[in-house]
């Protein structure tokens, strides 16, 4: 078995989709996070930086003019068909006017054949599932939703602000109205050990989930886990470690979840520890390499 084949790659899966190579348009929705205004909490998750998980897009551009400005780039010139990605903070909140608006203004050009929304299970409702579903005649729609951990008390120590029960009603939600979910988990995240992994594998797969973003736990500048990282209440997991855990989790998923993403991406700038998080390829080959060696693939040991 080929590399290629040994989990599903979301590269694949939109080429196979789409007929042809398709690249995201990330974008900054001007949004904010219920755990920053006050609504669930203040401060934002302890991982996560003052600009989000965008800190490479333009915070201050309109939404309409990034995406013309990404189709005017060399980056356009690499593909036929585009996703926007509303990438920063949390893409549905706000009210539905304003949704809809913003939403639509990334729909500019024949080429977009995608939405893809990031959020967070506290801020989806029946008339947000219902306002999405309404683009999925003409374009594919997934929903991005933050997990983390199915560890309510890991939870609270993020800061994250909502429980796995609501993760467990949104997707409920959004599977009613035919929408893609894909979810975030982050391994090595503070005072989590591999059972907490192996629950959490088992977690989402009693739920009707579409793709997960795997991210390791990495430490950006000016964060909590930054101070925590610093006074020397939390150690990152080396490597080794975290090549371990991908396996497991590939090898324990189902067979049918598309691999949207196997590690952070940290703007190296930020980037204060693991330092092997800045070399992707070194964990992507190291991924391979073991899969191969083994003799291993996504859903070997699901049950």
């Amino acid at each position: 078995m080929e590399n290629l084949k040994r989990y599903n790659r979301l590269t694949e899966y939109l080429k196979e989709k789409f007929g042809e190579r398709t690249l995201k348009i990330c974008i900054d929705g001007g949004f904010t996070c219920p755990n920053r205004d006050g609504t669930a909490g203040f401060g934002g998750c302890i991982f996560c930086s003052e600009t989000g998980s965008g800190d490479h897009l333009n915070h201050t551009m309109k939404i309409k003019e990034q995406v013309q400005n990404y189709l005017a780039s060399y980056r356009g010139k690499r593909a036929n068909k585009f996703i926007v990605y509303f990438q920063n903070f949390t893409n549905t909140y706000a009210s539905i006017d304003v949704l809809k608006e913003r939403y639509d203004s990334a729909l500019i050009d024949d080429r977009i054949v995608a939405i893809a929304i990031a959020t967070r299970p506290d801020c989806i409702t029946e008339e947000i599932a219902k306002l999405l579903q309404s683009y999925a005649e003409k374009y594919y729609i997934w929903v991005e939703l933050g997990l983390q951990t199915s560890n309510d008390q890991t939870g609270e120590l993020l800061n994250r602000g909502y429980t796995s029960a609501q993760f467990t009603e949104s997707v409920k939600l959004l599977n009613k109205y035919g929408i893609d979910v894909v979810t975030h988990i982050m391994v090595g995240l503070p005072g989590e050990t591999h059972e907490d992994i192996a629950n959490t594998i088992s977690f989402i797969n009693n739920h009707s989930i579409q793709g997960i973003k795997i991210h390791s736990t990495y430490i950006v500048k000016n964060t909590k886990l930054e101070k925590m990282y610093k006074d020397g209440k939390y150690i990152p997991l080396e490597l080794e470690n975290y090549l371990d855990e991908i396996i497991f989790i590939l090898t324990h998923i189902k067979k049918d979840i598309i691999v949207h993403r196997i590690s952070g991406d940290a703007p190296k700038d930020l980037l204060v520890a693991p330092k092997w998080n800045s070399h992707k390829k070194l964990v992507l080959n190291g991924i391979d390499k073991i899969l191969k060696e083994k003799n291993l693939y996504q859903g070997i040991f699901f049950e």
